[in-house]
C-alpha cells in the first residue's frame, strides 16, 4: 500500500508533527507511507517537497507571506487564524501522486492548495483522506469558531472582518469551498469526538463519512523518567512541587488562554496549605524572554525546545501540565505530556476530554474558569495517590493513542476505501 501525506510544513506546528508521527507509525506497520510537502525549512529525510529549486521556493515563500499578511490586513486584531486561501499550486503533475494507492491530506493552508487546487485531485482517481487538525476547512476562513456558529449556514457576518456583511470574505470563501468540495469523494478523519461533531454541524460538510482517529506519539520517546532524577538534570530540588506550561507568549493565538493561567497561578499562591516556595513553574515555547509575564513563583523559561528526548525530560521533571487552551482539536503537548506519565490540568474544551479522565490521570477545570484551573493544580499539590494517577496518565497513551493502534485504525481505513474504489 503506498500513502501519500500533503502538508503545508515539516514538522512545523501540532498539524506537521501528527503527519510526520502517523507517516513513521505506518512505515513500522509496513505501509510504503511518505509525507511531501509545500515547503521545507531545511532537507531532510523525513518528507520531499514540492519546493526543490530556487524559484519554486521563492514562489513558495511569495504565497506563504502573501496569505498571512493580507489576512492580518483584512482581519481585526482578535488574535485569531485566519486564511484567504487565495494563493496556491496544482500539485496532481506530481509522479508521487500518480503512483499512489491513496492519497492523505492533512494541513494545506498558507498558500498551498486552494479550493481550486483540491479540486483538481479528482483527476487522479484515487482514494482520498483528509484530517482535519483544525476547523479551516469547513469554515470561512477561520481556524478557531468559538462559539461563532455562522459555519452552520454559509458564513458571512464574519466576526473576525473588518468589513463584514453578508457576502464579505467569509461567505466568498465559504462558495469557493463549496465548489472546489463539489465532485471531491474524501472522507473525513477527525482525531476528536469534538471535531467530528463539529464536522456534522457544517454547511459544507455535515453530509460526508467522519471516522474519528486520535494522533499518534512516539511512545519510546514521550516516555516517563524518574521524576527525582529530571527534577535534578533542570537544577530542580526533588522535594519541589512543578508546574508546566507550555504557551508562552502567545501573542498571535486568543485560544491558547495564557491570561487564564496566569490568573490560576495568582489564585493557587494565595490558597491555604499552598506554600509559594515549595512551588516552582516550568514554561517553554516561547522564542524570547521578553515581555514576560510575572508569575508568584519561581519560574524557570526553558525556551523553545528541539530535542525531544530533553522535552521529555523536562516534562517527567513536572508534577502536572497547565494548558489553559481554550479551543483546540487533539494538542499534541497534552499527549506528550500524559506520555511521560505526567497528568494534565486543562479546560473541558475541543479534544482534551478524549485524552484526559477527570480526576483518574489529570483535572478538567470548568471552561474559562482560572479559579477552577487552580482548584486542579491545588488537588494535584496536596494528593496522596500522585504515582497512581502519573501510572494512569501513561496508560491512557499506551492504550489508546501508541503507534501501533494508531496505525492498525488508519490501515484499516485505507483498505476499506480503496477496496470501495472502482479500479
Amino acid at each position: 500500500m503506498k500513502v501519500i501525506h500533503l502538508n503545508t510544513y515539516e514538522g512545523n506546528g501540532g498539524a506537521g508533527r501528527a503527519c510526520l508521527r502517523l507517516s513513521d507509525a505506518l512505515q513500522t506497520s509496513g505501509v510504503e507511507s511518505r509525507v511531501m510537502v509545500y515547503y521545507q525549512f531545511k532537507e531532510s529525510s523525513k518528507a520531499d517537497s514540492f519546493s526543490k529549486n530556487p524559484f519554486q521556493k521563492g514562489k513558495a515563500i511569495f504565497n506563504i507571506l502573501s496569505e498571512r499578511y493580507l489576512a492580518k490586513g483584512l482581519t481585526k486584531a482578535l488574535k485569531t487564524p485566519f486564511s484567504l486561501q487565495w494563493f496556491g499550486r496544482s500539485v496532481i503533475s506530481s509522479k508521487a501522486l500518480q503512483e499512489a494507492d491513496l492519497i492523505h491530506i492533512h494541513w494545506i493552508n498558507h498558500g498551498f492548495l486552494r479550493p481550486k487546487d483540491l479540486a483538481e485531485l479528482e483527476e487522479l482517481d484515487k482514494p482520498i483522506v483528509w484530517t482535519f487538525h483544525d476547523s479551516n476547512a469547513f469554515t470561512g476562513g477561520c481556524h478557531v469558531r468559538y462559539s461563532c456558529e455562522n459555519f452552520h449556514k454559509q458564513c458571512g457576518f464574519c466576526p473576525l472582518l473588518k468589513i463584514s456583511g453578508k457576502n464579505d470574505i467569509s461567505h466568498w470563501n465559504w462558495v469557493s469551498k463549496k465548489k472546489g468540495y463539489a465532485n471531491l469523494p474524501f472522507h473525513i478523519v477527525a482525531p476528536s469526538h469534538w471535531m467530528a461533531r463539529s464536522v456534522k454541524f457544517s454547511s459544507l460538510m455535515g453530509a460526508r463519512e467522519v471516522t474519528v482517529i486520535p494522533n499518534t506519539i512516539e511512545t519510546n520517546v514521550f516516555k516517563p523518567y524518574v521524576k527525582a532524577e529530571a527534577k535534578k538534570l533542570l537544577k530542580i530540588s526533588p522535594e519541589k512541587f512543578v508546574l508546566m506550561s507550555g504557551f508562552m507568549p502567545s501573542k498571535n493565538d486568543k485560544h491558547k488562554g495564557t491570561t487564564y493561567l496566569i490568573e490560576a497561578m495568582n489564585d493557587l499562591a494565595n490558597r491555604p496549605g499552598i506554600v509559594k516556595e515549595n512551588i516552582e513553574l516550568l514554561i517553554f515555547g516561547n522564542k524570547d524572554n521578553t515581555d514576560m509575564p510575572v508569575f508568584p513563583f519561581k519560574t524557570t523559561f526553558l525556551g523553545k525546545i528541539d530535542n525531544d528526548d530533553h522535552l521529555a525530560k523536562c516534562y517527567s521533571a513536572a508534577d502536572a501540565f497547565i494548558t489553559p487552551s481554550l479551543e483546540d482539536n487533539l494538542p499534541n503537548t497534552v499527549m506528550e505530556s500524559l506520555s511521560c506519565a505526567t497528568p494534565v490540568v486543562a479546560f473541558k474544551t475541543g479534544g482534551i476530554p478524549d485524552m484526559v479522565e477527570h480526576l483518574v490521570n489529570g483535572y478538567l477545570a470548568d471552561y474559562e474558569s482560572s479559579e477552577d484551573l487552580a482548584t486542579g493544580m491545588e488537588w494535584l499539590y496536596h494528593e496522596e495517590s500522585a504515582a497512581e494517577i502519573q501510572k494512569q496518565a501513561r496508560l491512557t497513551i499506551l492504550t489508546h493513542f501508541s503507534e501501533e493502534v494508531i496505525a492498525e485504525k488508519h490501515i484499516s481505513l485505507y483498505q476499506s476505501l480503496i477496496n470501495l474504489h472502482p479500479h
